[in-house]
C-alpha cells in the first residue's frame, strides 16, 4: 500500500495523541488507546488490581469495568476507602441474595444497596430465624470460595421487564416498569445468579474478605406501610477480620447502651400492649429523672432567661387549628375528636402549643417596650405517628416537651436568635452532649411551595437570618431542603441513637408570618400597631427523647444530679441498720436522692447489686463507722474513697449535684480496691 505524505502524518499524530490519566498521588500514566479502570488497575501492579473495588474518575465512582477513553482524575478504590468498602458490601449483599435463592428458591427478591455502617436485602419470605442466618453466612462463605466472576450486561426495558417476569421477580419488574420506556437497564450475573443493580460491583465474589449477617427484621416494601411487608437481612462487610472483629465489639457494646432494653432493665419506663403502641409508662425512676430536668429548665428560663410560665389545655376546638394553618398542612399527624360532617364541634389534642400561647400574649395588650416577651411552657403533646416509626422512648405518641415562643420585634429578631441558640447550647454542655450533636438549616421545598406560608422572598430571608447566627456563632452546619416547618425555616439540632439513626433534639425557627393570622400586634413608639416576629424553640427538647438519649449516652452510668438513686447506704448487719437510717436521713433532708439495703445478705452481695445498678455512691456503715460518725465511700468512679464523716460526704455530694458536675469514671484496674 502507498501511504502519502499528508496520510502519513494524519497516522504520526494519532499515535503521539496520549491519554493522560492523573492519578491520586499527582503522578500520570499515558495510554494510546482507551483502557478499563481495572486495566488501568492491573498495569500500575497486580497487587494493586486485586485489591482494587471501584474506581473514582473525576469524582464519580464508577465501576472497574467502566472504560476510561479521555484524559481524567483517576483513583483506585480499595477496601480501605469509603467507597471502595461500600461496593464491596453491596457485592455482598448479591452474594447473600444468591444465598437466599440456593436454600428458599421461593423468596422472592426487593432490594439490596449498601448502608453506611453494611448492607441490608430484603426479600419477600417467611421470617427468618438465626439459624436460617447462620445457614445462610455458611452457603455465603461457598459463593465467595467459588470465586464466580461479576459480569454486567444491560436490556432495553421491555426486554428487562419480560426477562424478571419470566424469573418470577415481581418486586423486579415494578422497579424496572418505573423507569423512563427508552432506558436501558443494567444486570450484574454471578455464575448462574443474576440481579438487577446498576453497580458499581466487585471484579469477584472472592474479593469480599471479612462479613457477617447481623438480623433480620419486618420492612414495608419501599417503605410505606400500606404496601407488602418484606424480611430485611442485614450484614456487614470489611477490608480484613480485625476490622470486622472491631465492629461487631461495637454491636455489643451497643446492644448494652440501647434505651430501648437497658431503659427497661432499669426500670425507667415500659410499655403495655393494651395501653397502645408509643405510650410509653414512665416509671417512678424514670419520672425521677424527668423531674429534676423538667425543675432545672423551668428554673432556668424563668429566673435567667427571662420567660413567664404558662399552662394551656391539652386540646382545642378545630377552629383554633384551621387559624394557625395546622389543620390544613398538618391533620393527618393529629388526632382528631369528632366528625366534622356530623359533629357540632369538632376537637383535637394539641400537636403543638404554639396557638394557645398566642392568646397568652393577646391577653393584654403590648407595647414595644413589653417585648421580647418570651412564654414557656412544659407541655404534653400527641402527634399521630406511623406505628413503623414507634421507638422506645425516641418516637412516640405522647410526649413531654420545653417548649416555648418568643414574641419579639423584628429589630430584635438577631439578638433574640442568638439567645436561643446559647440557651440551647447551654444546656447540652450541663449535659455533657454537646459534642454529640450536629446543626442544620432546615428550609423549604422552593419545588412544593404550595406546603408553606409565604413567597419566595420571605423564605430567602428568613432562611438567611438563621444562617447568618449560625455562621457567626462558628457553628458547622449542613443545609436541608424540605425540612421546614409550614410557616419558617429552622435551626435544628441533631444527634443519633447508637444505632446511627439521627434525630432532631433541639430546634428554633423563626417565623414573620403567623402573627397576622391571630391578629397579634404591640404598639410602636409612635403608638402604630405593628406586627411582630415570633421565634418557636425549645430548650432541652423533648424529655422522653432526651432520657433515651442520656441512657445510651452514660449506659446508664449517669451524672449523679441526675440518677433517680444517688446514695445507697449499706449496712454490715442488721444492728446498723439504725444508724444508717440516721445517715440517710441527714442526706434526704439534704435533698439527696438516697436509700438504705436492710436486706439480711452479704456486704460482698449487697456492693456487686449497687454497682449492677449503676448507683453512683455506696456508704457501708458498720461498728467503726457508728463509734465514729463515719461513712466508708465507695464510688463508682474511684471505688474505694475511704472513711469521711457524714458532714464531709453530704458537703461533697451536694456540692457536685448543685453544679451537675459530671465526675470521670476510672478504668476498673485503677480503681482503689
Amino acid at each position: 500500500m502507498n501511504v502519502n505524505a499528508s496520510d502519513a502524518a494524519n497516522v504520526m499524530r494519532k499515535r503521539s495523541k496520549q491519554m493522560k490519566i492523573t492519578l491520586k498521588d499527582g503522578s500520570v500514566k499515558e495510554y494510546a488507546q482507551a483502557m478499563s479502570v481495572y486495566d488501568i488497575a492491573l498495569d500500575i501492579s497486580e497487587g494493586l488490581a486485586r485489591a482494587a473495588c471501584a474506581g473514582e474518575v473525576n469524582g464519580e465512582v464508577v465501576d472497574l469495568r467502566t472504560v476510561v477513553d479521555a484524559d481524567c482524575e483517576l483513583s483506585i478504590l480499595t477496601g480501605n476507602d469509603e467507597q471502595g468498602l461500600r461496593t464491596m458490601r453491596h457485592t455482598c449483599s448479591h452474594v447473600l441474595a444468591e444465598a437466599v435463592k440456593r436454600l428458599f428458591p421461593e423468596a422472592k427478591l426487593a432490594i439490596g444497596p449498601s448502608i453506611d455502617e453494611g448492607y441490608y436485602y430484603d426479600f419477600e419470605h417467611a421470617p427468618f430465624s438465626r439459624e436460617d442466618l447462620d445457614n445462610l453466612e455458611k452457603e455465603m462463605k461457598k459463593i465467595i470460595k467459588e470465586g464466580n466472576k461479576l459480569e454486567k450486561f444491560t436490556l432495553p426495558r421491555e426486554e428487562a421487564i419480560k426477562y424478571m417476569e419470566e424469573k418470577g421477580e415481581p418486586y423486579k419488574v415494578e422497579l424496572i416498569q418505573d423507569l423512563p420506556e427508552d432506558s436501558i437497564i443494567s444486570f450484574y450475573s454471578q455464575g448462574d445468579f443474576v440481579d438487577l443493580c446498576a453497580g458499581p460491583h466487585l471484579m469477584r465474589t472472592k474479593g469480599i474478605k471479612a462479613f457477617k449477617l447481623i438480623s433480620s427484621s419486618m420492612a414495608y416494601w419501599r417503605g410505606d406501610s400500606n404496601k407488602a411487608q418484606l424480611q430485611r437481612i442485614y450484614g456487614t462487610a470489611f477490608n480484613n477480620k480485625e476490622d470486622l472483629a472491631a465492629y461487631l465489639e461495637h454491636l455489643e457494646d451497643i446492644k448494652k447502651r440501647d434505651h430501648n432494653k437497658l431503659g427497661r432493665e432499669m426500670e425507667l419506663f415500659a410499655t403495655v400492649d393494651v395501653i397502645g403502641q408509643g405510650l410509653p409508662l414512665i416509671l417512678p425512676k424514670g419520672v425521677k429523672m424527668i423531674m429534676k430536668m423538667q425543675r432545672w429548665i423551668e428554673d432556668l428560663e424563668d429566673k435567667e432567661w427571662g420567660y413567664v410560665r404558662t399552662k394551656t389545655p391539652l386540646m382545642a376546638k378545630s377552629d383554633l387549628y384551621k387559624i394557625s394553618g395546622h389543620w390544613d398542612h398538618y391533620k393527618d399527624g393529629m388526632f382528631v375528636l369528632g366528625d366534622e360532617e356530623v359533629d357540632k364541634e369538632v376537637f383535637a389534642l394539641r400537636p403543638m402549643t404554639c396557638p394557645f400561647q398566642y392568646y397568652v400574649y393577646k391577653n393584654s395588650q403590648k407595647s414595644y417596650r413589653d417585648l421580647p416577651y418570651r412564654m414557656g411552657e412544659t407541655s404534653t403533646l400527641f402527634r399521630n405517628e406511623e406505628s413503623g416509626e414507634m421507638h422506645g422512648l425516641t418516637r412516640v405518641r405522647q410526649f413531654t416537651i420545653s417548649e416555648g415562643h418568643n414574641v419579639i420585634r423584628p429589630d430584635q429578631a438577631e439578638e433574640e436568635l442568638a439567645n436561643c441558640l446559647h440557651l440551647a447550647n447551654y444546656i447540652l454542655n450541663t449535659l455533657g452532649l454537646q459534642n454529640d450533636v450536629t446543626y442544620r438549616l432546615s428550609k423549604w421545598d422552593p419545588e412544593n411551595k404550595e406546603k408553606y406560608l409565604g413567597d419566595e422572598n420571605y423564605w430567602e430571608s428568613t432562611q438567611g437570618a438563621l444562617r447568618k447566627i449560625l455562621q457567626e456563632e462558628n457553628l458547622p452546619f449542613t443545609e436541608a431542603d424540605g425540612e421546614a416547618a409550614f410557616y419558617g425555616p429552622k435551626i435544628d439540632i441533631q444527634a443519633k441513637n447508637v444505632y446511627g439513626k439521627e434525630d432532631t433534639m433541639i430546634t428554633i425557627q423563626l417565623d414573620c408570618a403567623i402573627a397576622e393570622k391571630f391578629d397579634m400586634y404591640y404598639i410602636d413608639q409612635n403608638g402604630e400597631k405593628q406586627r411582630p416576629y415570633i421565634i418557636h424553640r425549645t430548650s432541652l427538647g423533648c424529655y422522653e427523647r432526651t432520657l433515651a438519649w442520656l441512657i445510651e449516652k452514660y449506659a446508664g452510668k449517669f451524672p449523679t444530679w441526675l440518677c433517680p438513686e444517688q446514695v445507697r447506704v449499706l449496712p454490715i448487719s442488721e444492728k446498723y441498720a439504725d444508724y444508717a437510717e440516721k445517715v440517710r436521713k441527714e442526706l434526704a433532708k439534704n435533698n439527696v436522692d438516697v436509700t438504705v439495703d436492710n436486706r439480711s445478705e452479704k456486704i460482698g452481695y449487697k456492693i456487686r447489686d449497687a454497682r449492677l445498678s449503676k448507683v453512683p455512691y455506696m456508704l457501708v456503715v458498720g461498728q467503726q463507722e457508728e463509734e465514729q460518725g463515719l461513712v466508708s465511700v465507695r464510688s463508682r468512679f474511684e471505688g474505694n474513697e475511704g472513711q469521711k464523716s457524714i458532714e464531709e460526704f453530704t458537703d461533697a455530694i451536694c456540692k457536685e449535684i448543685r453544679t451537675k458536675e459530671i465526675r470521670v469514671e476510672l478504668p476498673e484496674d485503677e480503681k482503689k480496691k
